[in-house]
């Protein structure tokens, strides 16, 4: 039985992982797309430009990266008192892995993006990294090994609240967006398309992908 279950936690975290690189291969095509930030990195933004007024000892120390991380923990922090059961050991890999991937696809999907791209280009490119964000996130969530801390916010409120998560992860994206927006953080249209585009697309994906990932599970455990 313990040997069933470690199988499980294996195939699990690898779909996770999986997940996880497909997922940002779409955050780094949008982010190429330069139109634009995700949500989530909006309202880091915001609080990073908000840290010019701690004390200087205080403000030496951060970085937007390090803002990112605190947060991270904070949600996971949260979560762990109000609920544990949604904090797992994937949580903790998708805050190690996620900047390490985007920095591999950046390297090798930078180039392209080199010179003079047009807007309509940068549209369709931010389109469809967000429908490939969509379908990562997806296969990371029904992995059932742990997702990213924004994308918790997104799944318990969904939880918690009876409703749909593609409707809750758009209320939580444009709550992210307001929120940075007003602290400093700057929205651009990838902003906007990320915030609608990320949460029914996911929906429409949640159910495939939970399907064959739980027919791979039990057919290899």
């Amino acid at each position: 039985m313990n040997e069933s279950k470690s199988k499980e936690l294996i195939v699990r975290v690898i779909l996770l992982l999986v997940g996880l690189t497909v997922a940002h291969l779409g955050v780094t095509l949008f982010l190429l797309a330069d139109i634009g930030s995700d949500p989530f990195n909006v309202l880091i933004q915001g609080l990073f430009r908000q840290s010019s007024h701690l004390p200087t000892s205080v403000n030496s120390l951060l970085t937007h990266g390090r803002v990112h991380i605190c947060i991270c923990f904070l949600i996971i922090g949260i979560l762990l008192i109000v609920d544990r059961k949604y904090v797992k050991i994937g949580t903790i890999l998708c805050m190690i892995c996620g900047g390490p991937i985007i920095d591999f696809f950046n390297w090798i999907l930078g180039p392209l993006f080199a010179g003079e791209v047009h807007f309509a280009v940068k549209v369709i490119v931010n389109v469809i990294g967000c429908a490939i964000l969509a379908f990562g996130m997806t296969i990371v969530i029904k992995s059932e090994a742990g997702t990213g801390p924004n994308d918790l916010v997104a799944i318990v409120l969904s939880d918690k609240l009876k409703f749909k998560f593609s409707v809750v992860r758009v209320i939580v994206d444009l709550s992210f967006a307001g929120i940075g927006f007003l602290l400093g953080g700057t929205i651009g249209l990838g902003t906007i398309i990320c915030a609608f585009v990320v949460g029914p697309v996911a929906g429409l994906f949640m159910p495939f992908n939970e399907k064959w990932i739980m027919n791979l599970v039990k057919k290899i455990c």
